[in-house]
């Protein structure tokens, strides 16, 4: 398949908020059942492992007309879970059999409890995450947190979920994760070849097709980009950090692009680089889930870091690993965790003397002039200073 080709089929996937691809997905097997969870970050190998589809609802863009999430919710906080309860009470989602929450925020904590009122016969459930690293305090918490989870998940199934059944789903979704890393690496290599809107609409198609699949489409695309001669511009090189949970438009993404960077390294949906190496399949799987999320996960503002002193680091060194001039913070409005991170964030920045501008968006955000503006004076100034 050719790069158009590919974009084309990923596009269409995230354009599709009816979510055929999970319809088509259950009716090609009486029985299948798919679960559905907020981004940042839950244990898919589990629902792998139990015969299920994850999916991941990212809200409804700015495609979506919100009219009946806005009587749920007040105007304060960020649009994500006013544009998932439209998505839910318009039937747009009763595809799935069940949802996770992830404990992000109290806003995502609050949409759990709505969504256990309002869709009484669909399995939902809080997704706790320990905030104490030890093996034996926090270990220990979600060790059961994940046993849990194994336990629901096969009484909905019907079936026991056995250790190799997860040990299989482990190995798969390490093999995806190798893959988008493979993906980051090769755009933070040659951006021009590999646009960042189209990264993110092939990452995104993961959050709605079986792994085994999308690990194969990730490298459809880079072998196809590789193949295909694009001109290199003279784009400064940037990260795009707080974009965690609620996601931008696509039209953000490349107005940031055609303002004149290259976006090297970003945290969109980060649930698919949440684990930063692979998961051992030999052994306990869900103390080897349990010790990855403890020990060798992201350190980001979407997860409790107890010790200050290590706020910025991971960002200091995303922008030395992927050789970047710059970091655009952009976070949705009223992200707490973003938005209280910020400060931190840049005063790292700032000790190592890296350059950043910083803006917020909304995920139906419709002008993208001034941030196309503020991202283009970014780039012009990077070029004109940083020698």
């Amino acid at each position: 398949m050719s790069t158009q080709e590919i974009v084309n089929r990923c596009q269409a996937l995230f354009d599709d908020l009816d979510f055929t691809a999970i319809k088509e997905w259950k009716d090609a097997e009486p029985g299948r059942k798919a679960i559905g969870y907020m981004p940042v970050y839950v244990p898919r190998e589990i629902i792998h492992a139990a015969g299920m589809l994850p999916v991941g609802i990212m809200g409804g863009g700015d495609q979506l007309e919100v009219i009946h999430g806005d009587a749920y919710y007040q105007s304060y906080i960020c649009r994500i879970p006013r544009s998932t309860i439209e998505l839910g009470v318009t039937g747009r989602l009763d595809s799935l059999d069940g949802m996770l929450f992830p404990s992000i925020c109290d806003v995502i904590r609050n949409l759990s409890g709505m969504w256990k009122m309002m869709f009484k016969d669909k399995y939902v459930r809080y997704f706790d995450a320990p905030q104490n690293y030890d093996d034996e305090v926090g270990g220990k918490f979600y060790i059961e947190e994940l046993n849990h989870l194994r336990n629901d998940l096969a009484k909905l199934a019907g079936r026991e979920v056995t250790d190799d059944d997860i040990r299989n789903s482990i190995a798969i979704y390490n093999e995806n994760r190798e893959a988008i890393n493979e993906l980051y690496q090769f755009r933070a290599e040659k951006p021009w070849k590999a646009l960042s809107a189209e990264v993110y609409l092939v990452v995104r198609a993961g959050m709605v097709l079986p792994p085994e699949e999308h690990t194969k489409l990730v490298r459809d695309y880079i072998a196809a980009a590789d193949a295909e001669d694009r001109p290199l511009r003279d784009n400064c090189r940037v990260v795009v950090s707080g974009v965690f949970c609620e996601q931008p438009p696509i039209g953000l993404i490349k107005s940031i692009e055609m303002a004149g960077c290259y976006i090297v390294d970003d945290d969109f949906m980060l649930v698919t680089r949440w684990l930063l190496d692979a998961v051992p399949t030999d052994g306990d799987p869900v103390k080897n889930l349990a010790d990855a999320f403890l020990h060798y996960s992201n350190e980001t503002a979407a997860k409790y870091v107890d010790k200050k002193e290590n706020k910025g680091v991971y960002l200091v060194d995303s922008v030395r690993n992927n050789a970047a001039e710059g970091v655009i913070f952009a976070a949705p409005s009223f992200c707490d965790p973003a938005l209280l991170d910020r400060p931190m964030l840049q005063h790292a920045l700032a000790n190592q003397n890296i350059p950043y501008t910083a803006f917020k968006y909304a995920e139906n955000s419709g002008q993208m002039q001034p941030i196309r503006e503020q991202a283009g004076t970014f780039a012009d100034s990077i070029k004109l200073w940083s020698a």
